[in-house]
């Protein structure tokens, strides 16, 4: 029995190496639509001869491929960044101070635990910078690893766990940095106010009012209208308190009410000469002066002015408002309307004089 011949199909080479014998030795007199080659190379290429298991081990490959894609730029994936390459000074801070007694803490938590949430940075786009990112949120947790890192030898502190941000998509950097601090350690009023002073003055808002109304969007009116008053505060008397943060609620919208009213000068020849050491004698400078600018309540019983009272008030059909006061012991006749000018009231004062004349 003849043995079968085993045939072999020509790899693309073979073929291309064939399509040019062919076309040296059988010149054409027009261009081939379609050369024989490159179906052949066409063919071989669109042929899938991997297994089952291997295409769908490939699909997934490019499924998780996507995903982990779309989690990079929706900002839900967590990286390895080194300290060295983020600026935690990018965006002004809006918490003034931090305690160290937290610190401390927070440090021996990592320590032990790890660092369980990640702090948050954005890619800063001035090429050339010395420091990739710059630091969103999160400045504690990357203060208290950036002081690890310097007691401990070694790499095991060297980079921290970072969530790349889009500022821009989330409302800028300071809308970002403050709704973090909001939720995870409540800022106190001056903060608020000081951070949306410093947000319009770096040009972010048009001004103040606009960057309270951006930065605290989900407060009430009655919240956004304390921050501005603390916004005040830090702008007239920023550079002479030792200690905003220690002042309550009610205190600071009298201290802003004071402001309002033209007190700046007083409040602050006050603080300058008191010099406070504490809290406590800061407050009570501010209140002793306030309240000295304050005019004494006038007693009824000592005399004085007494107030005009309305006794009468008509509106005639021809649109003229008629009131009658009393003002201590004399009486005023007041007319108004756009009717009411200079002719009108000088007929009308002859009309008077003509009618207590005959009286």
């Amino acid at each position: 029995m003849a043995k079968r011949r085993k045939l072999e199909a020509p790899s693309a080479d073979d073929l291309t190496r064939l399509e040019a014998e062919f076309q040296r030795d059988t010149p054409l007199k027009g261009p081939m639509s379609a050369p024989i080659a490159q179906v052949a190379a066409d063919t071989a290429q669109a042929a899938d001869l991997r297994s089952t298991e291997e295409r769908a081990e490939a699909a997934r490959n490019r499924t998780d491929a996507e995903r982990l894609r779309e989690a990079e730029e929706a900002g839900r994936l967590i990286v390895e960044i080194p300290l060295d390459e983020i600026d935690e000074m990018a965006v002004i801070r809006d918490r003034m101070s931090m305690d160290a007694e937290e610190l401390e803490e927070l440090k021996r938590s990592i320590a032990s635990h790890g660092l369980r949430l990640p702090i948050e940075v954005f890619e800063r786009s001035e090429p050339g910078g010395e420091k990739r990112y710059g630091l969103l949120s999160g400045y504690r947790r990357f203060m208290a690893m950036r002081s690890l890192r310097e007691l401990w030898s070694g790499d095991r502190y060297g980079a921290i766990r970072a969530v790349v941000r889009d500022p821009g998509a989330m409302g800028g950097t300071f809308v970002a940095m403050v709704e973090e601090n909001e939720v995870r350690a409540d800022l106190s009023h001056f903060e608020r106010g000081r951070i949306s002073v410093l947000a319009a003055q770096e040009g972010a808002f048009v001004n103040t009012e606009a960057a309270v109304d951006a930065l605290f969007a989900t407060g009430s009116k009655a919240k956004r209208s304390k921050i501005r008053s603390f916004a005040l505060i830090f702008e007239e008397l920023g550079d002479m308190l030792v200690f905003p943060e220690s002042l309550r609620e009610k205190d600071g919208l009298k201290l802003a009410s004071a402001l309002r009213s033209g007190g700046e000068a007083a409040l602050r020849d006050a603080l300058a000469q008191a010099a406070p050491d504490t809290p406590e004698d800061e407050l009570q400078v501010i209140l002793s002066t306030i309240e000295a600018m304050t005019p004494a309540a006038v007693d009824p019983s000592r005399g004085g002015r007494p107030k005009r009272s309305t006794t009468r008030s008509r509106t005639t059909d021809a649109g003229v408002r008629v009131e009658v006061e009393q003002d201590g012991s004399d009486w005023v006749l007041r007319l108004s309307g756009e009717r009411v000018n200079g002719e009108l009231m000088r007929t009308i004062a002859q009309e008077v004089e003509g009618l207590l004349s005959r009286a």
